[in-house]
């Protein structure tokens, strides 16, 4: 008969169940760890993730970054501005308006500092030097003024001319009465590049200079105020060359709205001739 060796500790059973239920309650606690670093690091609403950069090593700087339409403000005040003060660098003159008084002149002319012929309203004057100093630092091109402020007696003189040449209803479609031109304003240029390609043509919109300034003007607070496909409203053709000074947050307000025109953007009528008797 043989007998059993006395037991010193507990069996291989219990110490397996002790071993299991350890390995349990790590897991339970790791768990819980891990969901409490997961909770404190989920970003709640208010919290702003920044972008990630990346950059191409290939790519070349460039001088100045392309410009990006503004956003349209939340409230923007059409009524900040007269538009029917000739003073205004918001005037609406067109067919419909005349500028009252119709033989008004700006106080403030100046010559601008830039190529060609250039007598315009100070405030105007600043801002296309401006311009035209971006067109060379950015693209290295060069603007010339063709034509911009008219008084209402050389609008008088080069009107009458007109008639006597085309007659009076092709020489009101091509020039505008006397009063009714934006060039009397004092806040309008026609610009030709240097080369002299494509002036007071609409081909100009195709020149590196056209498609310079339509997409930059507004930088600067012009606007391009004869449009593509705007006669109707105007009363005008598409004339590329034509640029109207209105100022910095209207011009971009009206880039941001994607609004072609002053009539369109003030609620004004169309208007695409002179009313009867005119």
């Amino acid at each position: 008969m043989t007998s059993e060796r006395p037991s010193t500790g507990p069996s291989a059973r219990v110490r397996r169940n002790r071993a299991i239920a350890g390995a349990l309650a790590v897991a339970v606690v790791t768990a819980a760890l891990a969901g409490t670093v997961w909770w404190a690091a989920k970003p709640t609403p208010n919290d702003t993730v920044a972008p990630v950069a990346s950059a191409s090593p290939s790519s070349s700087p460039s001088l100045a970054p392309t410009p990006q339409p503004e956003k349209p403000k939340a409230f923007f005040n059409r009524s900040a501005r007269s538009i029917d003060d000739p003073a205004s660098t918001w005037v609406v003159n067109n067919k419909l308006r005349p500028l009252a008084p119709i033989d008004y002149a700006p106080a403030d002319l100046v010559q601008a500092n830039v190529p060609g012929s250039a007598p315009m309203r100070a405030e105007a004057a600043a801002a296309m030097e401006q311009m035209f100093a971006a067109a060379s630092a950015e693209a290295g091109l060069t603007l010339v003024v063709q034509n911009a402020y008219r008084s209402y007696a050389t609008q008088v003189s080069l009107h009458d001319r007109l008639v006597g040449q085309l007659g009076r209803e092709r020489a009101r479609a091509q020039s505008a009465m006397p009063g009714y031109s934006e060039h009397q304003t004092g806040l309008t240029a026609d610009i030709m590049a240097a080369n002299g390609a494509c002036t007071i043509q609409e081909c100009f919109a195709t020149t590196p200079e056209g498609l310079w300034l339509v997409e930059n003007a507004w930088r600067f607070g012009y606007h391009l105020r004869y449009p593509q496909g705007a006669t109707d409203v105007t009363g005008y053709i598409f004339e590329p060359w034509h640029y109207r000074y209105v100022g910095l947050d209207l011009a971009a307000e009206l880039r941001a709205t994607g609004t072609p025109t002053l009539e369109e953007f003030f609620g004004l009528p169309p208007a695409p001739d002179y009313p009867p008797g005119v």
